[in-house]
C-alpha cells in the first residue's frame, strides 16, 4: 500500500536543505579532483607528493590525516543523517524505505559480483568492495542538471538510496578492511560506547559532553584495528535527537562539503598519467573490474532490483516517479568517487594496483555521469509533486511544514 502523500511530502521537503549543499559540493569537489590531475600531471608534481607526504606527527603525514583524521568528520555527518533518516525520514517507514534499500542492496550485489569475476586472483579480489559505493555530492549534482526533467520524489529515492549504500559501505570496511582485532582497543572502545550510552541514558544533551567519549572511541578504533573513521559513524548514531545536535548536524555538514571532502580529493584524486600502465594483466584487470562494475553493474543491479520489488508487490513507486526515472537514478548509482576511493585506499596497499584502482574510480564516475546526462534527456515525466510552490511556502515557514 502506498505510503500517505503528506508523510511523503513532508519528506521531500526536509532534505532539500541537505540536497542543496550536496548539489553545491559537487562543484568543489570536481574543482578540487581537477586541482590535483592537473598539478600531479605537471612539472610540479613533486611538489604534490611532497606536500601529502610530509611526516605531521610520528608515521602520520598530511594525506593518512586528512584520510584518517578529517574523513571521521565525514563519517560523523553520514552517522547523523542516517540516524536522522531512520527517525524522521524515509527510513522510518518500511513503506517508503523498502524500494531505495532493495535497489541499494541489488547496487552491491550485482558489480561485487562483476568484479569478482573478473578478478579471481586473491590478490586483486581486495578491491571487490569498490565499484559498490555511490557518491551523494556528484549524484545529486548531475540529478540536478536535468532536475526540471525528474520529479522531486526522485530525489528522496537517491538520497535513501545513498544512506543505505553508505550504511553498507560501512558494514564493509569494518567487517573486510580491518587489521587485526587488538583487545586493548576493542576494550577501549567498549568503555567509550558505554560511557556515551550512559550520557544519553541520563538525557545529557549537549553535544560537547559526547566530545571526550567520541575522541576515546576514535583512539580505540584506531588502536583495536578497525578503521577509525568509523568512530564517526557510531558517534552521530549515539548523539541524541535535539535541535543543537541538528545545528551541529548542519553546520558540519557544510565544513565537510567545502573543506574536507575537497581535501580529500585533493590528496587522493591525484594519478599520474605518464607513470600509470596498464599493460600488466593485474592494473588492467582492476581497471576493467571497477569500471564495469560502476557503470554496468550498479544500473543493472539497481534495476533488477526494483523490477522484483514492484513485481512482488514489496514496494511501490513514490507519486510523480515513472519506471523510466529508476533507469536515471541506476546510472547515476555509477557514480561512485568519495567512498570508492576510501575503499581503494584500504584495498590495494601494492603502489600500482593503488594508482590503477583511482584510475578507474575517476574514469567510471565520469563516464556513469555523462551516461546520466544521456539518460536524463529522454526521461519526461507527466507530473511534477511536490509543486514548486510547496516548496517556496517551506521556505518562507522556516523549515517547518507549511501543512
Amino acid at each position: 500500500m502506498p505510503a500517505e502523500p503528506s508523510l511523503v511530502r513532508r519528506i521531500l521537503l526536509s532534505v532539500e536543505s541537505f540536497l542543496r549543499v550536496e548539489q553545491a559540493s559537487a562543484a568543489v569537489l570536481l574543482a578540487a579532483t581537477a586541482v590535483a590531475l592537473i598539478w600531479v600531471n605537471s612539472p610540479w608534481r613533486h611538489g604534490y607528493d611532497m606536500l601529502w607526504h610530509t611526516r605531521l606527527i610520528g608515521s602520520w603525514t598530511a594525506e593518512s590525516g586528512i584520510n584518517d583524521g578529517l574523513m571521521t568528520l565525514f563519517f560523523l555527518v553520514v552517522g547523523l543523517e542516517i540516524r536522522h533518516e531512520m527517525r524522521e525520514g524515509a527510513l522510518s517507514d518500511p513503506r517508503i524505505a523498502t524500494l531505495p534499500a532493495l535497489m541499494a542492496a541489488g547496487g552491491v550485489a550485482v558489480p561485487a559480483l562483476i568484479y569478482l569475476l573478473l578478478n579471481p586472483d586473491p590478490m586483486l579480489r581486495r578491491g571487490w568492495a569498490v565499484p559498490t559505493a555511490t557518491d551523494i555530492a556528484f549524484a545529486v549534482g548531475v540529478l540536478s542538471l536535468v532536475g526540471r526533467h525528474a520529479p522531486p520524489a526522485l530525489r528522496m529515492l537517491l538520497l535513501t538510496l545513498a544512506i543505505v549504500d553508505d550504511i553498507i559501505a560501512i558494514l564493509i570496511i569494518a567487517t573486510f578492511y580491518s587489521g587485526g582485532i587488538a583487545m586493548s582497543g576493542l576494550a577501549l572502545v567498549g568503555g567509550a560506547i558505554i560511557v556515551l550510552w550512559v550520557i544519553q541514558r541520563f538525557a545529557i544533551r549537549h553535544p560537547l559532553a559526547y566530545a571526550i567519549p567520541g575522541v576515546l572511541l576514535w583512539f580505540g578504533m584506531l588502536r583495536a584495528g578497525i578503521h577509525p573513521t568509523l568512530a564517526g559513524v557510531a558517534l552521530g548514531m549515539l548523539l541524541p535527537p535535539t535541535d543543537s545536535s541538528n545545528r551541529i548536524l548542519r553546520s558540519l555538514h557544510l565544513f565537510v562539503a567545502y573543506a574536507v571532502l575537497p581535501l580529500f580529493a585533493l590528496a587522493n584524486a591525484g594519478v599520474e598519467f605518464q607513470g600509470l600502465s596498464l599493460a600488466a594483466g593485474a592494473p588492467l584487470a582492476v581497471v576493467a573490474g571497477i569500471v564495469l562494475g560502476l557503470v554496468i553493474g550498479k544500473p543493472v543491479g539497481i534495476l533488477l532490483a526494483a523490477a522484483g520489488a514492484l513485481r512482488l508487490r514489496l514496494a511501490s513507486l513514490p507519486e510523480g516517479v515513472q519506471r523510466p526515472h529508476l533507469v536515471l537514478l541506476g546510472c547515476l548509482g555509477g557514480i561512485g568517487f568519495t567512498m570508492s576511493l576510501f575503499i581503494v585506499n584500504l584495498a590495494f596497499p601494492d603502489p600500482r594496483l593503488l594508482a590503477a584502482g583511482k584510475c578507474a574510480v575517476l574514469l567510471a564516475s565520469a563516464l556513469a555521469a555523462v551516461l546520466s546526462f544521456a539518460v536524463g534527456r529522454f526521461v519526461r515525466p507527466r507530473n511534477q509533486w511536490p509543486s514548486k510552490n510547496d516548496l517556496t511556502a517551506y521556505k518562507q515557514n522556516g523549515g517547518t511544514n507549511p501543512e
